[in-house]
């Protein structure tokens, strides 16, 4: 089983993030996201600077994949998309259906990320035939959903796609064209300051009664909890899960990889380091399930 280091989802200073995945060249990791996945006001680096620092990556021996945009709104984002595409030396992850097209279009084979609403394996089939290489599915389709996904699949002769399965992190649950951080803030979305950057691991937001509920990281809600599928390890074998997917967090990254490495070289389940993973079983993502 592969581990990638699934795209930065907050907004880091520019020098923080290079330092970051400067870092990141040696953990034992084999694919590494790049890009911005949220916003397309956040430009501490320009999409040229991404593609030069995936060139580095790669020379160290990463497997590197370009991504875009979960929610295009302009033609001027769909222009970011088709400059990642027309690169050619790089997959791209398709977070819309806007990017679908245009990797299609530019033949450049793409991975399918978690925010493409993909619930049937006919659907799942059209895109491998648009370039799909590789499904992240969801955090609405767990074990079951991708279980009967990949038997049907099978069923009509087809041959699965890579799975990639997101293991560790914060779960993006929601996008929308409004500005969650400006409104919280009490600024408009157009004169936000960038405030998203005071939040290295998004802005928290508790209920009326102080329990901590969801984070909110610009035009995106994800959930408090930090899901973790270390335990989950054997049955995610079993399953054919091909990558484990790991969302970057502020602080002690470069353990948390070092931890699911040694997991992975074992037969064992990993000790469990988060506090949930009922996503992956068709509960609440804020429960906490037997490990299968």
């Amino acid at each position: 089983m592969k581990l990638s280091l699934g795209p930065l989802q907050y907004f880091w200073p520019r020098e923080r993030t290079l330092a970051f995945y400067r870092e990141a060249a040696a953990w034992p990791l084999d694919i590494v996201y790049l890009g911005e996945t949220v916003c397309s006001k956040r430009r501490e680096l320009r999409t040229a600077e991404w593609i030069e620092f995936a060139q580095e990556l790669a020379a160290a021996g990463k497997e590197v994949v370009l991504s875009s945009l979960s929610l295009i709104e302009a033609e001027s984002e769909l222009g970011v998309v088709d400059r990642l595409a027309a690169h050619g030396g790089f997959k791209v992850e398709a977070n819309d259906l806007s990017a679908v097209q245009v990797c299609r279009e530019r033949g450049t084979p793409f991975v399918a990320g978690p925010s493409l609403n993909l619930y049937n394996h006919r659907a799942l089939a059209l895109l491998v035939e648009d370039g799909l290489v590789r499904w992240v599915p969801g955090v609405e389709q767990g074990e079951t959903l991708v279980r009967e996904l990949k038997q049907a699949f099978e069923a009509d002769g087809g041959a699965m796609p890579e799975l990639e399965v997101i293991g560790w992190g914060r779960l993006p649950l929601a996008y929308s064209a409004r500005c969650f951080t400006a409104r919280a803030l009490d600024v408009a979305k157009d004169q936000c300051g960038f405030r998203c950057i005071d939040y290295p691991d998004a802005l928290p937001l508790a209920t009326r009664e102080g329990r901590p509920f969801l984070r909110i990281n610009g035009i995106q809600v994800l959930g408090e909890e930090l899901t973790d599928l270390g335990p989950e390890l054997p049955a995610l074998r079993a399953l054919g899960v091909d990558i484990l997917r790991l969302y970057p967090q502020a602080e002690g990254m470069a353990d948390l990889v070092r931890h699911f490495d040694q997991a992975r070289a074992g037969d064992a389940a990993a000790a469990p380091l988060g506090q949930r993973n009922g996503y992956w079983h068709g509960e609440p993502g804020m429960q906490v399930a037997a490990a299968g």
